[in-house]
């Protein structure tokens, strides 16, 4: 490994313990290879040769979501559950040169992921192809590189040009990270080092660690596997050392090792602690062979049939959301921050859960939920065999589902974040059981050899239609998992109380919560959905681009339906002020043909304004949300009374006559008073305010600063109504990196530093280029400009 790698990682290391923030998983002798690629939309004949003129392609670096920038297009192959954006075939390039340093070593090339359909040549060679575009996978290199010094070409294809193929925007490009890693005869393959918890009790924890180690070298070789311990603030706590053994020539030898650690600190969901494990194999003489980095937590999870989900022996709620994997604005290449900034804002709302709707994600988004103390149900599949889109994976699950159920699981199992496997989603399979229980008992035999210690399941869809409860499907899985209709599966557990279950995916509506909340054995639920995505807009058509269905907008600002939800889940007081504008229809216990076509009233469903469209005398349906024991109304200072918090959990309703001014409800426990809310009506649009969450932006990928803007009154009211065009400059070391509002009908490129407001609000993401300070501006005729200050620091 080359002298500045190794200290390139030695420092990273140490600002992770330091801050607090553990690095993610890492073979030692990775290292990026994001920076300037050469990219070309379109096929192009040839170009996977080493010799190919690429000197006038695109230069862009990595994750790199190319369909994003649009345009969005009415006529879009992708149609309304791409979000009407573009998709086709791409190709990327990358140039590099081996030093001499590294003569010897052999070299693979890992992508985190590419969509879709993607082939990959080392030198004009050929060397993999993966039809999966959320897959991450590794191909070895050596026996096409070039000698030291020269020059090497890692071509890239991907092709999303086959359309409809998903159900929801998937991004077109290499989207994910990529890294070269260099490595000597002896080492593990992507993702064969498995840390694990055999036992856990008050006094210590019993630690195994497998690793499948190959040897490429001529002869067997005596070797052992090594681990020391770090615990969360860095410090060594156990060095463990495994028996030797040899390691055959030209294949793969599992070595294992074991230990205890004494009363470790666990990983909880108040206190996500990660410990390290530093994996070597070294030789019979000591000579270190090769060496990894696994981020581990210590926790004890469980699903009970009577009682739900237990963590480190608390009965807990799982009060989960799905979510799809795009970024809004930044598509599916989605920086860290971005994420951080979303998983966060969604935990404030009392979300503690994750269902990685319905694929894997990124490994670094579950180094995200690690870090954050978030439970993960890990999706592997949308479909198997029967499809949902005339192009979609249906046609590739048959020869590659059970090489991808492998790597996922393999590659997913260390993380601490992860409690559940889920095999599939709503899966068309099931109404052929035979088909189905053989493709569940394959890919569960996967799950349960790679990850002997989580459960399995799946989300059911209309179950008691394919009489899954009936036939043996249903309980071929380790949880129950079904897709709303909460009462069938709370029957299904009482019918059969054996049964341990799950919410997969849940609507938003109060009755079905309180199916989940008042039934012990229902482990928890998974709403539909936590954020608004991109895509998914073919019932709403043209111009829709986007889902609206999320408790957070696509920009993640909070909705009244997710202060509703943070009433009943958050642990924190929550009073918060809304005007019913439409009511809600619950069509989820309804036949699926029936809820399909029952009509829902069209509107935004409650508005947190004071603002109607006519200042007129009219009256008004308040809704308070919240749960503190009573809330009083009060409009411009006087009382309109105290009501008590509703048994069933619903919203405190006041009907008002309206009167322009002042709105506040305050919440009292105990009669004192925990929290307020104020809503005020907004006089003509005056000025832009601009807010930073951050007074720092970093200078990587994955570092973006957001910074809102609001239109404001003379008073500094926010204008609800405002759709005044904002046009953002950003100058000083950083760019504009997207700049969105939310709108789902909204079709300006999210590059663009032009767009109208909507709900008198967007916001704006910069990316610094160096160190220094950064100044945004934004500004609208007739409005006083919005500014704010920015320190960029260079990493």
């Amino acid at each position: 490994m080359p002298v500045a790698l190794v200290a390139r990682v030695a420092l990273v290391l140490l600002a992770a313990f330091l801050w607090g923030v553990p690095a993610h998983a890492q073979v030692t002798g990775a290292t990026p290879v994001d920076a300037d690629w050469r990219f070309s939309k379109g096929d192009v004949a040839g170009a996977e040769a080493a010799g190919f003129a690429d000197a006038a392609w695109q230069h862009v670096d990595l994750p790199h979501d190319w369909a994003i920038a649009g345009p969005f297009d009415e006529h879009a192959p992708a149609t309304g559950s791409g979000g009407f954006l573009p998709s086709g075939v791409a190709w990327y390039r990358k140039h590099f040169t081996m030093p001499a340093r590294d003569a010897g070593k052999r070299v693979f090339v890992e992508f985190d992921g590419a969509m879709e359909r993607s082939g990959v040549w080392i030198n004009g060679h050929h060397v993999g192809h993966r039809p999966n575009g959320y897959a991450s996978f590794r191909y070895e290199l050596t026996p096409h590189l070039n000698p030291a010094g020269q020059d090497n070409v890692i071509a890239v294809r991907t092709d999303t040009s086959a359309q409809p193929a998903s159900r929801w925007y998937a991004g077109s490009g290499i989207y994910r990270h990529v890294r070269l890693i260099m490595l000597g005869d002896v080492y593990a393959d992507a993702w064969r080092t498995a840390v694990r918890i055999d036992r856990l009790d008050g006094e210590s924890a019993q630690l195994s660690i497998t690793s499948d180690v190959t040897n490429r070298t001529a002869a067997p070789v005596d070797a052992q596997l090594e681990a020391t311990i770090l615990a969360p603030d860095g410090k060594t706590i156990a060095t463990f050392v495994g028996t030797r053994a040899q390691l055959a020539a030209g294949r793969a030898t599992p070595l294992t090792l074991g230990g205890s650690l004494a009363k470790p600190r666990r990983w909880d969901l108040d206190d996500p602690a990660l410990h390290v494990a530093l994996v070597r194999v070294r030789g019979a003489d000591g000579t270190l062979l090769y060496e990894e980095r696994i981020p581990f937590g210590i926790r004890e999870a469980k699903f009970e049939a009577a009682s739900g989900f237990w963590l480190n022996g608390r009965n807990i709620k799982l009060k989960g959301v799905a979510i799809h994997a795009d970024g809004g604005p930044f598509g599916m290449a989605v920086p860290l921050a971005f994420y951080e900034r979303r998983l966060k804002g969604l935990k404030a709302l009392g979300v503690n859960a994750i269902r990685t709707a319905h694929h894997p994600f990124a490994p670094e988004f579950l180094d995200l939920c690690d870090r954050l103390g978030l439970v993960v149900m890990n999706e592997a599949f949308d479909m198997w065999t029967v499809a949902k889109n005339p192009n979609d994976y249906h046609l590739f699950f048959t020869d590659w589902s059970s090489i991808d159920a492998r790597d996922f699981v393999r590659r997913d199992r260390n993380h601490p974040s992860v409690v559940i496997w889920s095999i599939g989603n709503e899966i068309h399979d099931t109404p052929y059981p035979l088909v189905a229980q053989s493709i569940i008992q394959r890919l569960q035999k996967i799950f349960h050899e790679e990850d002997p210690t989580r459960p399995v399941t799946m989300a059911l869809f209309r179950p008691n239609t394919t009489k899954d409860y009936e036939n043996g499907t249903a309980d071929l899985l380790d949880v129950v998992g079904q897709n709303y209709r909460e009462n069938e599966l709370a029957k299904a557990h009482a019918d059969r109380p054996t049964r341990k279950i799950i919410g997969t995916e849940n609507s938003k509506n109060r009755a079905s919560w309180l199916v989940v909340r008042d039934d012990p054995a229902y482990a928890g639920m998974f709403l539909w959905t936590g954020v608004d995505y991109l895509g998914e807009a073919d019932r709403a058509g043209w111009p829709a681009i986007s889902n609206p269905s999320g408790l957070v907008d696509r920009i993640d600002g909070v909705k009244p339906i997710g202060w509703e939800r943070a009433s009943w889940w958050s642990n924190k007081p929550v009073v918060r002020l809304a005007r019913r504008v439409t009511p809600v229809i619950d069509t989820s216990e309804l036949p699926t043909m029936v809820g399909v076509a029952m009509p829902q009233p069209r509107g935004p469903g409650a508005l947190a304004d004071w603002t109607p469209e006519s200042l007129a005398a009219h009256d008004e349906k308040v809704e308070v949300y919240s749960n503190a024991d009573e809330v009083e109304l009060l409009l411009n200072g006087r009382s309109l009374g105290r009501k008590p918090r509703n048994a069933d959990d619903s919203a405190i309703a006041w009907t008002v006559g309206f009167v322009p001014g002042e709105l506040r409800a305050i919440g009292y426990r105990g009669g004192r008073k925990v929290a307020e809310d104020v809503l005020r009506t907004a006089g003509a649009p005056a000025a832009i305010r601009a807010v930073a969450e951050s007074p720092k932006v970093g200078t990587g990928f994955d570092d973006v600063a957001a910074v809102r803007f609001e239109i404001v009154d003379a008073k500094g009211v926010l204008v609800p109504n405002a759709r005044d065009v904002l046009t953002v400059a950003v100058t000083g070391p950083a760019t504009l990196a997207a700049f969105d509002n939310g709108s789902v009908t909204d079709h300006t490129a999210f590059a663009s530093p032009e767009r109208a407001a909507a709900g008198g609000k967007a916001v704006a993401f910069v990316r610094g280029t160096g160190s220094g300070q950064v100044t945004v501006l934004a500004t609208a005729p007739g409005l006083k400009a919005g500014r704010i200050t920015l320190q960029a620091k260079e990493d």
